[in-house]
């Protein structure tokens, strides 16, 4: 199922900004989502790394907005998650080409996915091999997906409602598989179900620190292929019930905050970085620090790490960092500023709050800079997210951390005296 996290409520604000004008412009098309959708592609999956020229045209053909609720639409043209309902979301579009790419879809393929969520994901698919099947554990989103891919016409999807844990044996082998949800080992029914040569796509570890792999199955064994730092909602079912490692929500922990352990330059547990890079921060007392660069207005440099954030037990929390900027400067739109922020989302993952440091404008040297946040009853997740904002010049931030500074135990005790 296709479940990432929504970006912050205040990016999507300046979406909607964004896409009045583009669709505005657009009135009279027959697809007045096309421009939109095209200037997504080509800035946030395009540049990012996506070079397959059939999955870049399903990305930029495929009606996202169809695929969410009407609410969230005006935000479908770009690269962010969306609710969809049921504490899931809709997958951000660079994720979903980018998961694509690393099937290597082809024309014969039969593909087996798991997680129908919206229909997007198989929409996508659809187009790229000759069947897909999909299996959604929810029943809601399984059969409201169903009714969106018949309704759009893609006559070569089959949906069901189960178990993803168990594939679709009736159907096996499958030349390719794609998890869009987060189990911490491969399901056996899953490697059974694949063919001898084929690949599977799936996110695979913890609740809030995953890496996407790529397995490739010879001699009847996965292969695996460690792809990049991700972030998905657990597989439910009976993934969920053999877990072994359980998250403790009451104690949020930020992992490598000072950026000490990288890979190719890139930050251990940070996922979704864009422009940025790790290196000597320059301090006087050492160690490295994340640099977030950008020449494009309204281009992402960003990075983010999910947390968990119990609103029922935690009242307040610190978030603080030592950060410095070059010629920092607002995006295009209002309020497109750099900043670090805290994202508080409830148990559907909507986003309900957003507090964080900043705006960092201009140029500085090193400076350490916190903030009090005060954590809703409601909040069941948290995002750091360290960002431009859409806006341009460069910002690098290290020793980000995050404490609990009071519990609703301690305020209430306090209350009782």
């Amino acid at each position: 199922m296709n479940r990432t996290p929504l970006p912050p409520i205040g990016y999507a604000l300046l979406c909607t900004a964004l896409f009045a004008l583009e669709a505005a412009s657009d009135a009279q098309q027959p697809d007045p989502w096309a421009e939109a959708r095209a200037r997504m592609v080509k800035y946030e999956v395009v540049a990012a790394g996506v070079k397959d020229a059939r999955v870049i045209d399903a990305i930029r053909t495929i009606p996202r907005h169809e695929f969410v609720p009407r609410a969230m639409q005006s935000y479908s043209c770009f690269d962010m998650g969306l609710p969809i309902g049921k504490g899931q979301t809709i997958s951000s579009p660079f994720i979903v080409a980018y998961m694509t790419e690393q099937l290597e879809p082809q024309p014969t393929d039969k593909v087996l996915e798991i997680g129908t969520g919206s229909g997007y994901q198989a929409a996508v698919l659809s187009g790229l091999v000759a069947e897909v099947y999909s299996i959604e554990i929810v029943e809601f989103l399984g059969r409201r997906a169903a009714k969106t891919l018949d309704r759009l016409g893609y006559e070569n999807v089959k949906t069901k409602i189960g178990d993803g844990y168990q594939g679709w044996p009736e159907h096996a082998p499958f030349d390719k598989i794609i998890v869009t949800c987060s189990p911490e080992d491969v399901p056996e029914p899953l490697v059974q179900q694949l063919k001898e040569g084929g690949r599977l796509v799936v996110p695979l570890g913890q609740r809030y620190q995953q890496t996407l792999y790529l397995f490739r199955k010879v001699d009847g064994k996965l292969q695996p292929d460690p792809l990049r730092p991700t972030f998905f909602v657990p597989m439910m079912g009976q993934a969920e019930e053999e877990r072994d490692v359980l998250p403790d929500a009451d104690q949020p922990v930020l992992l490598n905050g000072n950026f000490e352990r990288a890979e190719q330059g890139l930050p251990f547990g940070w996922y979704y970085v864009r422009q940025g890079q790790v290196g000597p921060s320059g301090r006087a007392e050492g160690g490295n620090c994340l640099t977030l660069r950008n020449s494009t207005p309204g281009r992402a440099a960003t990075a983010l790490q999910a947390v968990g954030v119990d609103g029922r037990e935690i009242e307040e929390l610190e978030i603080s960092a030592w950060v410095r900027a070059l010629d920092a400067k607002s995006g295009p739109y209002q309020g497109q500023r750099p900043a670090l922020t805290v994202v508080l989302f409830n148990s559907d993952r909507e986003a309900i709050d957003i507090q964080g440091i900043g705006p960092w404008l201009g140029t500085f040297p090193w400076t350490q800079q916190r903030q009090r946040i005060k954590v809703p009853a409601a909040a069941r997740l948290g995002s750091v997210d360290i960002s431009l904002w859409g806006g341009t010049g460069e910002i690098s931030v290290t020793e980000v951390e995050l404490k609990v500074l009071q519990t609703r135990r301690q305020v209430g005790s306090r209350s009782a005296r």
